[in-house]
């Protein structure tokens, strides 16, 4: 009976019931129906005990350090820099929301908190422009996904600590992948501008003015230097690096740039605080669910079954893509590597199949899913940020999902794509 806990699961997500409560009562119901009532005590604490760990503390402080980067005003600062490379080009608007995403992506790790601040932002500054606000959402919900590919990536964080990966390696797999996600989406834009007679957002920059903007971004972007350089280097671990990162943004803020006030702490931490108990809950809630998934021998019956449709590893994953592409349309990121990760994992590297190179093309996808149609969380974002209806943001978004399945594509059967940049710096075999 406990191999119905996913149809359950899902069954409570269709009825709108939140995450972290599917999370904890299919499995619970399950249980307590199977007469393994002391199942369900190991259930609920394991939802504190998946908790309770200390890499795990990398990703409130990386929300944290995020919250202060973009109330200090860094974010503004980015765009500007942006503007000033790209700004002259038609579509302008649009490739700096592309570009700016990619440098907010080395500061917070966060799709969400990407689509908020550069939204808030650019989408207004995109329709007075001349483009459709649901092109301006869409564009900015499609480039916000870039920031849990880009290091640091919260999502990477939990990859690795629920399969014993190397966080360094993580990152370092996702440095290219994230910049393909971005130079597809520029390349598209830059079809699309053709074609349509995108506006130009400014004029060309003397170089001048660009090294005056470089300079202004010049202590944001140092932010992934800081923090990569720390790993590699062997100087601090994850969690050490993402509480560097906080102290690097309040000193930054406070003192260097004078941009954030001390009065507006409360609120940074609070905001900061709220988002992170919400994930962390997912998290424990579905490592609680994980329990289950063990009990219950799913990844022994679903590894057979795999196996019977073919043996051959790279049909195998085209057909886990599509898998994982479906899950990330219902189920954010977090919990679904959480659940799906010790599931497949397995699978692949009895396959051949190295854990780095699987890890970035779940890691990947499902962060696409986050910007996929009917329940992508960055589309409701980009909807409250834009008050534009979620169903047209969808439809407007689809020819960029389609530059980002074909990345995940390419990602998929070429590991080099991943593999080059851990293996040179020797992370990864």
């Amino acid at each position: 009976m406990l191999v119905l806990f996913l149809p359950v699961f899902l069954f409570f997500l269709m009825v709108g019931l939140p995450v972290f409560f599917g999370l904890l009562f299919a499995p619970g119901i399950l249980l307590w129906l199977n007469g393994q009532e002391r199942d369900i005590t190991l259930l609920y604490r394991n939802l504190y005990n998946g908790m309770d760990s200390f890499p795990l503390m990398a990703i409130p402080f990386f929300m944290l350090a995020g919250e202060l980067m973009n109330r200090g005003g860094i974010t503004l600062r980015l765009v500007e820099f942006s503007q000033a490379l790209m700004g002259h080009f038609r579509g302008g608007l649009a490739h700096v929301n592309i570009l700016s995403s990619m440098l907010f992506a080395g500061l917070s790790g966060s799709a969400v908190a990407d689509t908020s601040a550069l939204g808030s932002m650019l989408i207004p500054a995109m329709e007075k422009q001349g483009y459709t606000r649901r092109f301006a959402a869409a564009i900015t919900a499609a480039s916000s996904v870039i920031g849990p590919i880009i290091p640091p990536s919260g999502i990477m964080i939990i990859y690795a600590y629920v399969m014993g990966e190397s966080v360094a390696a993580l990152f370092l797999a996702g440095i290219v992948p994230g910049i393909l996600v971005g130079t597809g989406l520029m390349v598209l834009v830059k079809l699309m501008a053709d074609r349509y007679d995108f506006p130009v957002a400014s004029r060309r920059h003397t170089w001048g003015e660009r090294g005056q903007a470089s300079l202004k971004a010049f202590f944001p972007l140092l932010t992934p230097v800081i923090i990569l350089g720390g790993i590699l280097s062997g100087v601090f671990t994850p969690t050490e690096a993402a509480a560097v990162a906080v102290a690097y943004a309040l000193i930054i803020g406070l003192f260097v740039l004078r941009t954030l006030k001390f009065s507006e702490l409360g609120d940074v931490l609070s905001k900061a605080g709220i988002t992170s108990a919400v994930v962390l809950l997912l998290v424990g809630a579905a490592m609680s669910f994980k329990t289950v998934v063990s009990l219950s021998h799913a990844p022994e019956l679903l590894a057979e079954f795999i196996l019977t449709l073919t043996e051959n590893p790279l049909l195998l994953l085209f057909l886990i893509n599509l898998l994982l592409f479906a899950v990330g349309m219902f189920l954010d990121a977090g919990p679904a590597i959480i659940i799906l990760g010790p599931i497949l994992g397995p699978v692949f590297t009895s396959l051949g199949v190295d854990s780095v190179h699987f890890a970035i093309i779940m890691c990947v996808n499902l962060t696409v899913g986050l910007a996929t149609p009917p329940m992508g969380l960055v589309l409701f974002v980009a909807a409250s940020v834009s008050n534009e209806k979620v169903e047209t943001i969808s439809r407007a978004i689809l020819p960029f999902l389609a530059v980002e399945i074909f990345v995940i594509m390419l990602i998929t059967f070429i590991p080099e794509i991943s593999m080059t940049i851990p293996r040179l710096t020797g992370f990864a075999d």
